[in-house]
């Protein structure tokens, strides 16, 4: 019986959704969205935006894990960076941005410019960045008004789903209608073509395949589609090598290569060939031999389209050697193929969406360029192309020659192609291609009118700055609040120790001085690692006293919840949950902090380690889930730092130790750091010599030291609030919230296997364009230099350097072991995989010289525990 009713309920054939009944109630629903959101103004557009772009830069790493789990390609970490720079450098973008109405208004012409929304879109995303692409889509169409639909491609069905439904939600919470995004339930080609020709589709925004484009563009109606890149690269005689090899490892590696910029084929002026290669080859380039290459191509494309595989695309190098049944080292990053032909003949010519490519020997300028025009008549045509060279004139000729929208110069060619991280470009993840390409636009899709724009964008660095309070230092320096202007009602933030050892009392007594009568509100619950809760408190307290400054009195605890009190004080609207996001660039941060307005803020701290009294950070405990962040904006910088040695002369041995080996990492990971300048590196310099001459002296004492070991703790402040830090600090921040251990502590513990894994060759190269080419171990090794270890290479005086840490360490009583210091084996073992992502998306990590893995970091956590090749 139970068999007969099983037949009778399995259908005799699959139920189908019926496709036309499904895309006419999507296109419908989107239409009502539209009439809805044409009443909407620009500040409510903005607002919905901007919650959409806070929801997807929160989720970034959950959405990029999803993606590489569900593809199977590319790298979950540069995924992420991805996500946050769909987010963060899009808004950054087009924040400003008028959409709405009259955008402008030009009275001496008599012109009124309006603008209204394009209707309905469709959106297609490829499985190559379903995520990052889903998140653009979405806040572009927002931006204008613009309801989309989706068509995701099937084998990125769950997270590109899951992208959608992050900024859908945050969207329906702001305002929007249920129908501004949507997406097909159930993938087909028939529902895509159904979706695109629909009479109710406005226009189509295309990112995939080139059959997919070309549909696109063929229904009649405007379409934004982006053709395939086979971009070259020409390194040509001039070029700084070191950084064009950089660059190109950076861009082969990010991601895999699956940004559609990214370089395919690498030209090599005949002079430095030898050079470059031999470059290539240290940072991880594996050249296969002549005899192999014909395994590779096979592996990797397929002779009837002649395009890649689909496996192909996003795997590392070493999977695809695999593939192929090749042998390489370890250490493999990149596949390369020394070639001359190029076409048909020739597959490893072509566009690859991995990190592999061919490399060709030019025997003057002319044979360059004419490798480079072949490279892209052969299926790159108005994409991108490339050049490395310090001549401007050839730079300049190179560009007008080539049929590319994109002209890079010296910069890595996919972070050059999506724009602004390094050149000014516009930011995008869709790149026109013109009609060189069969496409609409020639630009990187944003607001542009249908034309094709070529751009020749050089490469640029940051714009970098020094921010720093006025600092009064010496003994006695107190009695500079004895005239400070503006000072008339003062809340004082500080602990218990404070108000107990009479340092508070100092203050007032400083206070009373004045001309003028002062009124005080003291707050000393200040907890070591202050939480959000106490936070709370200390703003409440400041809103019915109303200050017109802040003291904030103690170590970096109540430094740091001065600073926090001071942002909800100023401004009560300021969201945590928008404040803690990481960024790429602070300048460009999604979450903007308000400048105080209310109250001066003054710093005086009582221990010799965070800084924090000239620095824009503030770390604060989220008090649900006992995760430390460390806040950041120059908005947080306290006003003046008085950096006064007479409240450290009391302060106990074990705090000694602790802030002063956090002092030390501050000098040494801010000397490191991708953000380092001929403006910080002096101040760490001198911070980090301070620390190993006087901490052990300041640990037993000696009162000079103190007064010295006070002074390295600002300096050090100074070059890391300009500078930022490192992973160090990323899995100190983690450690210590998960295992109560003080933050000096975990930070001496990371420190030594933290230098060990920086100095060596990275496998993931750091985003930043200041820092040029990796010299971490330099760096470390002129640290080592200055403090007057010997060696006699850099290998020999970087683990001197370790070694010197470790004994200052040992000096001040600290044992560099997690293990030591009481951490459960068990506890730590269920943790170490999600410390270990947490301490990814930690802001710190963002500077360090070198991008980690999520599986770098959990290693040196692991090793963190027992003081693997520290303490054993």
């Amino acid at each position: 019986m139970i068999e007969n009713k099983v037949k009778e309920l399995k259908p005799t054939k699959p139920v189908k959704t019926n496709v036309d009944d499904m895309i006419n109630k999507l296109v419908s629903k989107a239409q009502k969205a539209l009439e809805i959101m044409d009443s909407f103004d620009q500040k409510k557009v903005d607002h919905i935006t901007h919650e959409m772009v806070m929801a997807g830069q929160d989720k970034h790493m959950d959405l990029a894990i999803m993606a590489a789990e569900e593809t199977g390609r590319g790298v979950a970490e540069d995924k992420a960076i991805k996500n946050m720079y769909a987010t963060e450098e899009i808004w950054h973008s087009i924040r400003d941005h008028k959409t709405v109405g009259v955008i402008k208004d030009d009275r001496e012409r008599q012109l009124i410019t309006v603008a209204e929304p394009l209707g309905v879109l469709a959106g297609i995303t490829p499985v190559t960045n379903p995520t990052s692409t889903t998140l653009f889509k979405s806040i572009i169409a927002m931006k204008t008004r613009n309801p989309i639909i989706f068509s995701f491609h099937p084998q990125a069905m769950k997270s590109s789903v899951a992208a959608a439904k992050v900024v859908r939600d945050a969207a329906i919470a702001a305002g929007a209608p249920e129908g501004a995004i949507q997406w097909i339930e159930e993938p087909s080609i028939e529902a895509t073509n159904k979706l695109i020709n629909h009479p109710g589709v406005a226009s189509t925004l295309a990112t995939g395949g080139p059959g997919m484009v070309k549909a696109a563009y063929s229904t009649g109606k405007p379409a934004l589609g982006v053709g395939p890149g086979n971009g070259p690269v020409y390194i040509e005689r001039t070029a700084n090598i070191l950084r064009a090899v950089n660059d190109i490892v950076l861009s082969k590696t990010f991601d895999n290569g699956m940004i559609c910029a990214t370089e395919n084929s690498a030209i090599i002026d005949n002079e430095i060939y030898d050079d470059v290669k031999e470059n290539f080859i240290k940072n991880g380039v594996f050249f296969v031999a002549k005899k192999d290459q014909p395994k590779l191509a096979e592996a990797m494309f397929d002779p009837k389209r002649g395009g890649v595989r689909g496996p192909i695309a996003g795997k590392s190098a070493k999977e695809i050697a695999k593939m192929a049944g090749l042998k390489v080292p370890d250490n493999t990053k990149v596949l390369a193929a020394e070639m001359t032909g190029i076409g048909a003949k020739y597959p490893l010519s072509g566009e690859k969406l991995s990190p592999v490519i061919s490399i060709y020997k030019a025997k003057s300028h002319e044979d360059a360029f004419s490798i480079a025009e072949q490279l892209l008549n052969y299926g790159g045509l108005g994409h991108t192309a490339a050049i490395q060279t310090t001549d401007d004139d050839i730079a300049l000729k190179f560009g007008v020659k080539m049929k590319a929208a994109r002209v890079l110069v010296n910069t890595p060619g996919g972070f050059g192609g999506i724009g602004n991280l390094y050149n000014e470009m516009t930011p995008s993840l869709t790149l026109g291609t013109g009609s060189w390409g069969a496409n609409s636009i020639s630009h990187n899709v944003t607001d542009y009118d249908l034309l094709n724009i070529k751009t020749i964008a050089k490469r640029r660095n940051n714009m970098q700055w020094v921010k720093l309070p006025r600092v009064y230092f010496e003994k006695t320096s107190i009695r500079y609040l004895d005239d400070m202007p503006g000072i008339n009602k003062v809340f004082i933030v500080t602990t218990p120790g404070m108000v107990e050892h009479g340092y508070v009392d100092t203050v007032l007594d400083e206070l009373k001085r004045r001309p003028n009568e002062i009124e005080y509100s003291l707050f000393a619950d200040v907890e070591p690692d202050p939480t959000t809760d106490t936070v709370e408190k200390g703003v409440a307290q400041m809103r019915a006293f109303k200050p017109d400054t802040i003291i904030a009195l103690g170590g970096g605890s109540p430094l740091d919840a001065a600073k926090n009190m001071w942002l909800f004080y100023e401004d009560p609207s300021t969201s945590f949950f928008g404040a803690k996001q990481k960024f790429i660039d602070i300048r460009k941060r999604a979450y903007r902090f308000n400048k105080p307005r209310k109250a001066q803020m003054i710093a005086i701290p009582t221990t010799s380690g965070t800084g924090s009294e000239v620095t824009p950070f503030a770390v604060i405990t989220d008090s649900k889930t006992h995760v430390k962040y460390p806040l950041a904006d120059y908005a947080l910088t306290p006003d003046v730092a008085i950096v006064d040695p007479q409240f450290v002369q009391t302060v106990p041995k074990g705090t000694v130790a602790a802030s002063g080996l956090d002092t030390l990492c501050h000098g040494i990971e801010s000397f490191v750091s991708v953000m380092a300048s001929d403006y910080t590196r002096p101040l760490s310099l001198q911070a980090i010599k301070l620390v190993f001459d006087n901490l052990t002296k300041s640990y037993n004492g000696d009162a000079h030291a103190r007064e010295e070991m006070h002074n390295a703790a600002t300096l050090a402040g100074m070059a890391f609030g300009n500078a930022f830090l490192g992973i160090t600090h990323s899995v100190a921040h983690k450690l210590g919230g998960e295992f109560g251990l003080t933050h000096g502590i975990a930070i001496a513990i990371t420190l030594p296997h933290v230098i060990r894994f920086n100095a060596k060759l990275p496998e993931k190269i750091a985003v930043w364009p200041k820092y040029e080419y990796f010299r971490a171990n330099k760096d470390y090794a002129e640290i080592a230099r200055y403090v007057g270890i010997q060696g006699k290479d850099d290998e020999a005086l970087i683990e001197g350097l370790v070694q010197k840490i470790i004994d200052l360490a040992h000096s001040v009583g600290v044992t560099l072991s997690l293990k030591a210091w009481g951490v459960d084996k068990d506890k730590f073992d269920s943790a170490v995989d999600r410390l270990s992502v947490l301490a990814y998306e930690d802001q710190c990590t963002t500077a360090n010289p070198k991008e980690p893995l999520i599986a770098d970091l959990k290693q040196i956590m692991i090793d963190d525990y027992d003081g693997q090749g520290v303490e054993k």
